[in-house]
């Protein structure tokens, strides 16, 4: 799939003459049922935007839906949450990928312009991934930190590796007396609100700036456009440390979390396990499925700085056109294949079979 740039569009009509393009479809040809059954007969163009944590998994995921629906195109542009669902709400996109769900105060004020008149939205987690704390001192592959520590490094407070601090959790580790650059994202980003988010419940008393979106700039350190930014940041830095989608963490070192009296490594079978044990927040509509995570979770096996990003959608289209599409997409990404096939593209957590019991009604209210 080809991630272009969106032409923003201002009338809600013209969403039907979008594409939402792919290369994986332009070059397959015609489509083979994966069931064995006849060619589909859905058809149209799409346009979406938003997270780019889940640019890996839209490629797999476009790349599968249209095994079956070869004469649907789409396009999902990986411009980062916050972008995404503005464009969303300004209805220049039929669909919105973020790393939270809309605020309910976000949610009132509205308006969102691709869907009807006085029809809500759905929204639900759709991937599931940890966030890695990624690092590039020369000699160290892996490090444990907890909590206060880790706020200490991004707030500023610790500034060199060898710092007695990290040296405590790191026993036999040769640190060096590098200062520490610590980057992060430089754009509004779904990443950065759910990585403050653990800090500000794991570690009220380092970080108190809560959890956010926007960087703040009293902290200073290394500003990165989007997830690839913070990665090439940390990679060609010296003494860097960031925090990124973790199927981006590659050859570069990383950190074991302290959750209770263990450190716990990332993996998308720690980061489901946190998701499972999180319940939906309050004061939700029936399609509206966020996730209330336990960030100070002590329970084994846990990692709780965990990204869940979003599929956002309307219950109810301005265009028509728009709602099977989106529909028949959306089911697809939640299904067993689905799940699986960003799995193995991008390394995420597939969603229980208790959430997608939970999502599939939200998905077949669309209309």
């Amino acid at each position: 799939m080809k991630l272009s740039a969106l032409t923003k569009v201002a009338a809600i009509g013209g969403l039907a003459a979008l594409t939402l393009t792919s290369c994986a479809a332009n070059e397959s040809g015609t489509a083979t049922p994966t069931d064995g059954g006849s060619a589909s007969s859905l058809s149209g163009e799409l346009v979406g935007a938003g997270a780019s944590s889940q640019g890996s998994a839209q490629e797999a995921w476009v790349a599968g839906f249209q095994t079956t629906h070869a004469d649907v195109t789409i396009n999902y542009d990986p411009t980062g949450s916050g972008a995404g669902r503005e464009t969303f709400q300004q209805g220049a996109s039929a669909f919105a990928g973020s790393d939270r769900a809309f605020k309910a105060e976000e949610i009132t004020a509205g308006p969102f312009e691709a869907c009807a008149p006085d029809t809500g939205i759905v929204e639900f987690p759709a991937y599931i991934s940890p966030i890695a704390l990624i690092f590039n001192v020369e000699g160290v592959d892996s490090l444990q930190l907890d909590a206060p520590t880790v706020a200490k490094i991004f707030s500023g407070a610790i500034t060199t590796w060898n710092d007695p601090a990290i040296a405590a959790q790191n026993e036999g580790v040769t640190l060096p007396d590098t200062n520490i650059t610590a980057v992060h994202r430089s754009d509004e980003s779904g990443t950065t609100g759910n990585f403050t988010d653990y800090l500000a419940e794991a570690a009220p008393s380092d970080w108190t700036v809560g959890s956010i979106e926007s960087w703040p700039t009293e902290f200073g350190g290394e500003g990165a456009q989007g997830t690839s930014g913070v990665v090439e940041a940390v990679t060609n830095g010296v003494g860097t440390i960031g925090y990124a989608d973790a199927s981006r963490a590659g050859d570069l070192g990383t950190v074991e979390i302290k959750v209770g009296d263990e450190y716990v490594a990332y993996s998308p079978e720690a980061a489901a396990a946190i998701v499972d044990a999180s319940p939906l927040e309050d004061g939700r509509t029936d399609h509206d499925l966020a996730i209330k995570l336990d960030r100070t979770s002590t329970e084994a096996g846990v990692y709780p700085i965990v990204l869940v990003s979003y599929l956002i959608g309307c219950e109810s289209y301005a265009d028509p056109a728009n709602s099977e599409l989106v529909k028949e997409y959306f089911t697809y990404i939640v299904s067993e294949e689905g799940q699986q096939v960003a799995a193995d593209a991008a390394g995420s957590a597939p969603i229980s079979s208790d959430l997608r019991d939970k999502i599939t009604p939200a998905i077949a209210a669309i209309s």
